[in-house]
């Protein structure tokens, strides 16, 4: 009965130890099985360069941490710190440079982690006007140490009236002694109004460029008469103006020897009046009748008579002797056309 009793507890001892054994390799298995399903593998892009990180954490900030991949607060992560991961997930990092910007009067200095200047810019909110120049350029790629430099450019038309200088006139008056000067009418200036584009730079003028003219007011001219009335001094000590003076051959004639009757071309007798006017004879085309002049050495005179040897520049002068003919003779004598 004993005896019985011990083989079947041996019995149910062998079963139930088949069992813990069966038990505890389940329990191993299921682990091993869990862990592997909880391993993954992702991609950490940063600046270009591809990291493969195998890992059983799942929150990003964690994994970084654990990588020793840090995060500053102005790069930028394709997604937030705190997100789960999961196996096959690339995240892209873009870490933050230096810049800096000269606008403005300033120098203001950045981390930024933008692709470009443009986006940089946009991302700090200075604003740019479509004349603005940026140097280096709004495509430029970002990179640490960068000076940015952006001129501020504007435009501006402006109207400006400028004077027209007037011009003087100058006229030849016979009517005035020579040298003098009549003004007969004022100068006035005109007025031009100038449209011109101006450039500027950073406030300053560096441009500017006429695009318009008009004439809002004509000037006047000034006109002036300058006197060519020459004057002469006679032997009478009096000042006579002239309107020419012709040098001229001169003969002598009388009525004295009856070679003349004393009677004119224009019908008047002839006379000699050194106190007054004498006769002489011209040539009409040369000297018209009627002609007043002065002779030099001979005195005041009228043309009232021609001759048919008087032709061209000769003046035939007369005497009321015949000595006074032959000691005047033959000569050449400056002869004043008088006013």
């Amino acid at each position: 009965m004993i005896s019985n009793i011990k083989t079947r507890l041996s019995s149910i001892f062998k079963s139930w130890k088949k069992t813990l054994a069966v038990a505890t390799c389940v329990t191993v298995i299921g682990g091993a099985v869990t862990i592997v399903n909880m391993k993954k593998t992702i991609s950490v892009v940063i600046d270009g360069q591809e990291v493969q990180i195998t890992t059983l954490a799942s929150d990003l900030g964690k994994i970084l941490d654990k990588q020793e991949i840090k995060v500053e607060s102005f790069d930028k992560v394709s997604v937030a710190l705190d997100s789960k991961v999961k196996d096959g997930d690339k995240i892209y990092i873009k870490k933050a440079v230096d810049v800096e910007v000269n606008v403005d009067g300033k120098v203001l200095k950045f981390k930024s982690s933008e692709d470009n200047v443009e986006n940089m810019l946009d991302s700090k909110k200075i604003a740019i006007n479509d004349l603005d120049k940026i140097s280096p350029t709004k495509d430029e790629l970002l990179q640490d140490g960068m000076k940015i430099n952006i001129t501020r450019v504007a435009k501006e038309v402006k109207n400006e009236v400028k004077s027209l200088e007037y011009a003087v006139e100058k006229r030849e008056n016979n009517d005035l002694a020579e040298g003098a000067e009549n003004i007969v009418q004022e100068g006035q200036n005109g007025e031009k109004l100038i449209t011109s584009e101006v450039v500027y730079e950073n406030g300053k003028e560096v441009s500017r460029k006429v695009v318009g003219e008009k004439v809002q007011k004509n000037p006047v001219n000034k006109i002036v008469d300058i006197g060519t009335l020459a004057s002469v001094r006679t032997s009478r000590g009096a000042e006579e103006n002239y309107t020419d003076m012709v040098v001229m051959e001169s003969t002598a004639y009388t009525a004295d020897r009856g070679n003349d009757n004393g009677i004119t071309a224009s019908g008047t007798s002839c006379v000699r009046d050194p106190n007054g006017y004498s006769t002489i004879a011209v040539d009409p085309r040369v000297i018209p009748l009627g002609t007043k002049v002065y002779i030099e050495g001979y005195g005041y005179a009228i043309a009232q008579d021609t001759g048919g040897a008087i032709k061209g520049n000769i003046i035939d002068v007369y005497f009321n002797s015949y000595s006074e003919t032959m000691n005047w003779g033959r000569r050449n004598v400056k002869v004043y056309i008088l006013k």
